[in-house]
Order: structure tokens, then C-alpha cells, then sequence
């Protein structure tokens, strides 16, 4: 359980803050500017949530934001090269899993595509995209920091698989893909 008493505690002031493990780092460091991400990514589902969405997708994205503090609790603890199964909380195959199953729920809803989208649409599909865009960005941090230190390997999956689902869900909020913004390539070029 997670008790807050204080929420300034101002020994964050010279720039250093403490990891999960207890050890102060820079905030600047890759491992902190990954999981800041991830609370980014989540801010961003939060906003989503207020758009008109499907009580299935409502029910997705909170359960997703739910995995979103477990893999920033488990990049927040810098994995032990012993470490015993259970001593951290680390991300599983099988919250990966259940994204790869929605993905393929979607898909067999979505209309097949014969361009790339433009981000918009609906409200909705529009809050999706800039969802799917920051989770692009915060798998590039995860990645820069798995390659200085060791991390799960499966932090990097599931924000790439949360990235294609976060597409699949933009799209059915524009009516499974039929109401797709569709990208045509040299539109505003001269003749």
C-alpha cells in the first residue's frame, strides 16, 4: 500500500531524487526521464477518458493506465542481477498479452486501410492519437535507457504493443475506420 502524508518534501531541490530503491539519482537520468514518460503517457489516457468512448474502450484504458503505474513501478527499481522472482514489481507476458488480444478484436472491426491516417477525426480518435504519438516517444526513452542499463524486456513490448493498440482504438472512434482521415501524398504540392 502507498501512504502520501507530504507531497513536497523538498529533497528534490538540488536536482536529485530517490528511486524506488532508495538511491538518489539526477532526474535527468535516462531512468527517470523513461518512467517520467510513462506518467506522461498516462496523463494523456486520462484526458481520453473524457471524450465519447465506447464503455468497452472506458474500461480498457483504465485497466491499461492501471499497467502503466506497474511499469513505471517496475522502471522506478533498477532490476538486481540475482534479483528473486516477486522482489520487485516487474511487467508480465501476460499484461502483453491482453493487448495483443484487444488489438486483434479491433482489427476485425476496422475497415481495411487503403492510406496512411491523419491524426483527427472524432474528439476521441484525436485524444487516441496524441495517446499513440506520446507512447512512441516513451518507448524511445524506455529503449535509451535499456541500452545503459539492464530493464524487463518487457517494459519496451508492451509500450510498443500499447502503441498499435492506441492506433486500432483512434480508428474505431471514427467509425471503425470508415471516418479515417486518410493522408494523400503531394495534396498541397503544385501541379
Amino acid at each position: 500500500m502507498v501512504y502520501l502524508n507530504r507531497i513536497y518534501t523538498k529533497s528534490g531541490d538540488s536536482g536529485l531524487t530517490s528511486l524506488g530503491n532508495g538511491d538518489r539519482v539526477s532526474k535527468t537520468s535516462p531512468r527517470i526521464v523513461a518512467y517520467g514518460g510513462v506518467d506522461e503517457l498516462n496523463a494523456t489516457l486520462g484526458v481520453a477518458l473524457h471524450a465519447q468512448l465506447t464503455e468497452e474502450i472506458r474500461q480498457l484504458l483504465t485497466s491499461i493506465q492501471h499497467d502503466l503505474f506497474d511499469l513505471g513501478a517496475d522502471l522506478c527499481i533498477p532490476q538486481k542481477e540475482n534479483e528473486a522472482p516477486g522482489e520487485a514489481l516487474r511487467m508480465t507476458a501476460a499484461q502483453i498479452e491482453r493487448l495483443e488480444k484487444a488489438i486483434d478484436e479491433a482489427v476485425d472491426q476496422l475497415s481495411p486501410l487503403t492510406s496512411f491516417v491523419l491524426p483527427g477525426g472524432t474528439e476521441a480518435a484525436a485524444a487516441l492519437h496524441v495517446a499513440r504519438t506520446v507512447c512512441r516517444r516513451v518507448e524511445i526513452g524506455v529503449i535509451a535507457l535499456s541500452e545503459q542499463e539492464p530493464i524487463s524486456p518487457h517494459c519496451v513490448i508492451y509500450l510498443n504493443r500499447l502503441s498499435d493498440l492506441l492506433f486500432c482504438l483512434a480508428r474505431l472512434c471514427n467509425d471503425g475506420g470508415k471516418a479515417d482521415v486518410l493522408w494523400i501524398p503531394g495534396k498541397n504540392r503544385p501541379a
